[in-house]
């Protein structure tokens, strides 16, 4: 039998195929591959775009309210009678808790609790927040009283925690946690500065790639 007289399988024909066939239909197979690659990476920048922003627990006294200054150094700010006591408040404070809104949800742990929004957006200018509700005696030397409401409030969910008062049941409470967890101290004379922003804004970034 002559070559032209042989019968051709679908295979020998395909094989049999112009070169720009091949070509063609070897092209179409990492775009198919691209597309399918695509599906994974878009559902994760929607997952991104979904998850909250982290926590930012903001304590007060130590943090906003300065004490414990030498008259001669001073910081910026200045007194005011709050519920019949003075309270030297920062005058940067409000400014780095607003460079920061953009990376955290702002959640006021106090003492103060819904005394902050009855006092601090009319003399500070910052927005009010939410606040926490604590149910133990605040005590200043020591911060767990504050653990239990900050537990039930965060969740799973990455929080920073910015205070002047942490003991050790604080450090073992953040170990513990599953979720990215960050504890700031301040010095309660100088309260949250720009050293403490630049730490909590790294935090947030890093946190947001996790």
């Amino acid at each position: 039998m002559r070559a032209k007289d042989r019968p051709t399988s679908r295979a020998g024909s395909a094989a049999g195929a112009s070169p720009r066939a091949n070509a063609t239909r070897a092209a179409s197979t990492p775009a198919n591959a691209t597309r399918t690659a695509a599906v994974p990476a878009a559902e994760a920048a929607a997952a991104h775009r979904e998850r909250p922003l982290p926590l930012l627990l903001v304590d007060i006294d130590g943090v906003i309210s300065l004490f414990g200054f030498e008259r001669a150094e001073r910081p910026p700010g200045s007194f005011h009678w709050i519920d019949g006591m003075p309270h030297y408040l920062s005058a940067t404070a409000a400014g780095h808790l607003r460079e920061l809104e953009g990376e955290f949800e702002l959640v006021w742990a106090s003492g103060w609790e819904e005394r902050a929004n009855e006092y601090l957006p009319h003399l500070l200018g910052v927005r009010e927040l939410e606040h926490l509700r604590f149910e133990r005696a605040v005590g200043r030397a020591n911060a767990h009283w504050k653990l239990d409401a900050i537990e039930a409030h965060a969740g799973e969910r990455a929080l920073a925690w910015v205070d002047d008062a942490f003991n050790d049941a604080c450090q073992a409470w953040a170990h513990a946690r599953t979720a990215p967890t960050l504890l700031v101290q301040t010095e309660p004379a100088s309260g949250i500065t720009p050293q403490e922003v630049r730490l909590l804004r790294r935090w947030a970034r890093s946190a947001a790639i996790g």
